[in-house]
């Protein structure tokens, strides 16, 4: 089978496509034919090892300490359909249209991935596709999704509320202003001017051009502020925070664990990044898109052997929600 390479840390021309071997699935596991994956800044960020320090140590230990080693090939969300079981598995049966993320197991930028019927928390979760969209769209879903939808639910946004949402144009952004116009909030999009546009069309109330104006500076306050990638000044965020507000950050940087640690006893809320990878979650995303509530935003797709200009797209910062990769 074809499968992108992970070759070494650093820039997009460490992916290389490659022939290997298809895999079998063991007893517990179910052999998946991909259809689709994504590239999210996810991906890039493991590419590249560009994460908090406590983060990557371990991390390096983990996958290899100056190059890839135990991880072969990258990529953490698929869409695709089952073709072969292991003698126990239960819940699937060949035919059936499945999507999910791997986590740390990573492995979809290939054109077959066997997964455990019922994955671990390190390895991700999988379930059914929604029904009303294409595999392209699915692929985008799980890791995006489930971060928006777990991470409102620890804040319970109440009807009427102002919520503003950091990185709102990216892959978590784009499903957590949807999600958060759907609890009935009042919504502010930042992001850069390019993606302004596409804020609107689904559904940001008000949006802000970060490299135009500092929200932190402009009097106004929010019940809810979610920064999806780590790029919020976080003492600005604080103070823009109405009393008993929240402020909720799905990819802290250092500066704002500390931060968190000496800000911590006020009233106001702060919340760090919290994995929320389960099937039940998984599930809810498919009923909400069933239903029309929320939409996968693509920008662009390209093909597995275009995976290195997918990357390096995606490292521009530029996209609008979702990149894919067809296979």
């Amino acid at each position: 089978m074809k499968a992108i390479i992970w070759t070494k840390y650093g820039s997009p021309d460490g992916l290389q496509i490659q022939e290997v071997e298809k895999p079998t699935p063991k007893d517990n596991e179910v052999l998946i034919k991909i259809h689709a994956a994504a590239v999210s800044r996810a991906d890039t960020e493991f590419r590249r090892l560009k994460i908090p320090f406590p983060f990557s140590l371990p991390l390096r230990l983990y996958i290899g300490l100056f190059k890839p080693s135990r991880v072969k090939i990258l990529g953490t969300e698929f869409a695709g359909e089952i073709v072969e079981t292991g003698k126990n598995v239960t819940q699937y049966k060949v035919g059936d249209q499945v999507y999910g993320y791997t986590g740390l197991g990573f492995g979809t930028y290939a054109e077959y991935r066997c997964i455990s019927e019922k994955p671990s928390e390190m390895a991700g979760v999988m379930g059914k596709r929604p029904t009303n969209i294409t595999y392209e769209e699915a692929a985008t879903v799980p890791f995006g999704g489930i971060e928006a939808l777990h991470s409102f639910d620890r804040v319970n946004i109440q009807h009427g509320q102002k919520v503003l949402i950091v990185g709102a144009g990216g892959s978590i952004g784009t499903y957590s202003v949807q999600l958060a116009k759907h609890y009935g909030a009042e919504v502010t999009g930042v992001d850069s001017g390019g993606k302004l546009e596409m804020l609107r069309s689904i559904g940001a109330d008000h949006v802000i051009d970060y490299t135009r104006e500092d929200y932190t500076k402009n009097g106004k306050k929010y019940d809810v502020i979610m920064d999806t990638i780590g790029g919020s000044p976080f003492w600005g965020s604080v103070n823009s925070l109405n009393e008993n507000g929240t402020y909720l950050n799905a990819n802290p940087k250092m500066s704002h664990m500390l931060g968190m640690g000496w800000a911590g006893k006020s009233n106001k809320k702060l919340l760090s990044w919290e994995a929320g990878y389960s099937t039940e979650n998984l599930l809810r995303l498919k009923e909400l898109i069933e239903v029309g509530i929320i939409k996968p935003v693509i920008d662009r797709s390209y093909s597995l052997d275009q995976i290195v200009e997918a990357h390096r797209y995606v490292d521009s910062e530029e996209k609008k929600g979702n990149v894919v990769i067809k296979i």
